[in-house]
C-alpha cells in the first residue's frame, strides 16, 4: 500500500452565524494545517431554513432530525470530525458545536476552545478540553506543537450510517 505524508487537520466548530470562523481557519492554514471549516459555507440562515421547511411539512423536532437533509448534514459534519486530528471550538457557539467538541474529545483527539473574551460564568465541564485560549496567538502557538507530526495516510470519513 502506498503511503503519503499529509497535513494534520484541525476541525473548527462554532456557529454558522460566527463571522470569525473562516478567518480563524485561514490563520490555522497559514501554519500548514488543513483547517476544516467548510460546514460554515451555507451561511447563518441554514438552520432557520431547515426549521422553516420542517414547519411547512408539519414536522416536529424529532421528525425533522429524521429527514434526508438532517441526516445528510449530520453525516457530512460527523465525517469531517472523524477525519480530523484536532478540534477547536470557536466561541460563541451553541449546543451543536459543544456536542461536536464532546464527540471529538470522546474519540481521544485533543479539543481546544477559543474564547473571544473571558466568560462571566464559569463552566466546569470545559475541563474536558486539552486547553482554553482567550486569543488566537496563544492557540496558534499551541497548534504549532503538532506541525511536525504528519499522518502517514489519510483517514477517510466514515460512511456508516448513524441512527437515532
Amino acid at each position: 500500500m502506498k503511503t503519503e505524508k499529509v497535513k494534520k487537520s484541525v476541525y473548527l466548530m462554532g456557529s454558522l452565524a460566527n463571522p470569525n470562523i473562516p478567518f480563524v481557519g485561514n490563520k490555522i492554514r497559514e501554519l500548514g494545517f488543513e483547517a476544516i471549516d467548510d460546514w460554515w459555507s451555507p451561511g447563518p440562515l441554514a438552520d432557520s431554513y431547515l426549521k422553516h421547511y420542517a414547519k411547512i411539512r408539519k414536522l416536529n423536532y424529532k421528525q425533522t432530525l429524521e429527514t434526508h437533509a438532517a441526516k445528510h448534514i449530520f453525516e457530512f459534519d460527523k465525517g469531517l470530525i472523524d477525519s480530523a486530528d484536532i478540534g477547536v471550538l470557536v466561541m460563541n457557539a451553541g449546543k451543536s458545536a459543544h456536542l461536536e467538541l464532546g464527540y471529538l474529545i470522546g474519540t481521544g483527539k485533543p479539543g481546544y476552545v477559543l474564547f473571544e473574551n473571558e466568560p462571566a460564568k464559569i463552566d466546569i465541564m470545559y475541563r474536558f478540553c486539552k486547553n482554553l485560549f482567550f486569543n488566537i496567538d496563544d492557540l496558534l502557538k499551541e497548534l504549532k506543537k503538532f506541525r511536525g507530526n504528519k499522518r502517514t495516510r489519510r483517514r477517510m470519513p466514515t460512511t456508516k450510517k448513524t441512527t437515532f
